[in-house]
């Protein structure tokens, strides 16, 4: 017995030859619309599948040294925490950390973290804000925290009186600096134990001619590593000429990856009061003082912003691609800042 078998049949009524035929037709038909319309809207808008580049050989950030990482715990919102920025920084082969906090010393926070993400070193400090004072026994105390990982001292931040005054915070803060610009006996007090024990002394938020100020005294106290607090921000606002005189009586200036995302078009609310140093900037002024007198730091940490190694490559990318070389980005980002920790 022969099986009927069901006969295709397209609504237009043709059979499942001419169907099979008129499928291939319009294959062909959209191929040649697909590439009519690639070939109308040029090679530029054709190119449509692009990619971020592969991962890296290597680290682009291999040994380099973070000079300012804020982490939680904190008074603030912070993205990470000391072991994972820790743990993060191991994984980019990075060659050191220094965590600063605003209202807590960090040479114990070091030590633990230390313990808890080994294979990278960890350092501290403490900014002189209003929970310490500018006190000389504050200081006698972080030094002597268990490991002597505490090497940073700070000047006050966003309780020095520059500070307040600049962002019309309150009426006056805490000063570093009498009337006629001589630097306070507190402060020298404090230099003095930054002299005797070989620590790191910055000029926290304080003003450019505060910060020159400063400077000075701490060469005649006889400090061997002083460093301007991101010399370019807002806050203190250096020009080139200042950063020259700075750099001419022994301290480093610090750069900040923060700083390229500040200004106007900000992100985020609170950043839109700082203006904006470019990565431009930031080249511009090691070529004109010279990467000798330069440390690189993120001040990155804050809830909403990149990571700190996602700052720390993007920083040493924009610098290359701003005329800066290899040699001088290593200078920048290691060699400096590993002489100043001992490293």
């Amino acid at each position: 017995m022969k099986i009927k078998r069901w006969k295709l049949t397209c609504c237009c009524g043709h059979g499942s030859a001419d169907l099979a035929g008129r499928r291939e037709f319009l294959k062909t038909a959209a191929r040649g619309a697909a590439v009519a319309t690639l070939a109308g809207a040029g090679v530029a808008e054709a190119q449509v599948r692009v990619f971020p580049p592969p991962p890296p050989m290597t680290s682009p950030i291999e040994g380099m040294i973070v000079w300012h990482v804020l982490s939680s715990p904190d008074v603030f919102g912070r993205a990470v925490d000391d072991i994972e920025v820790a743990r993060k920084a191991i994984d980019a082969k990075m060659g050191a950390l220094v965590l600063k906090n605003h209202v807590m010393e960090t040479g114990a926070r070091a030590f633990l973290t230390r313990r808890l993400a080994p294979g990278i070193p960890v350092f501290g400090g403490i900014v002189l804000n209003g929970p310490y004072g500018i006190n000389p026994e504050a200081v006698q105390w972080m030094w002597r925290m268990e490991g002597g990982y505490g090497k940073i001292v700070y000047m006050p931040t966003f309780d020095a009186d520059n500070h307040v005054k600049t962002f019309k915070d309150a009426p006056e803060g805490m000063k570093v600096v009498d009337a006629q610009g001589k630097v306070l006996p507190a402060v020298i007090e404090v230099m003095k134990i930054c002299a005797k024990q070989n620590l790191v002394f910055c000029t926290g938020h304080s003003s450019a001619t505060e910060s020159l100020a400063l400077v000075k005294q701490a060469k005649d106290v006889g400090i061997n590593h002083v460093v301007v607090t991101h010399a370019m921000f807002t806050v203190v606002n250096m020009n080139t000429e200042q950063m020259k005189q700075a750099a001419a009586m022994g301290a480093k200036i610090e750069i900040d990856f923060l700083g390229t995302l500040m200004g106007p078009n900000a992100h985020m609310g609170w950043m839109a009061h700082w203006k904006n140093v470019s990565v431009k900037d930031n080249a511009e002024a090691i070529k004109a003082v010279g990467a000798q007198h330069f440390v690189v730091g993120t001040d990155l940490g804050q809830t909403g912003n990149p990571g700190h190694m996602d700052g720390m490559k993007a920083m040493v990318a924009g610098l290359k691609a701003n005329g800066i070389t290899d040699a001088q980005i290593k200078m920048v980002a290691r060699d400096n800042a590993a002489k100043m920790l001992g490293l």
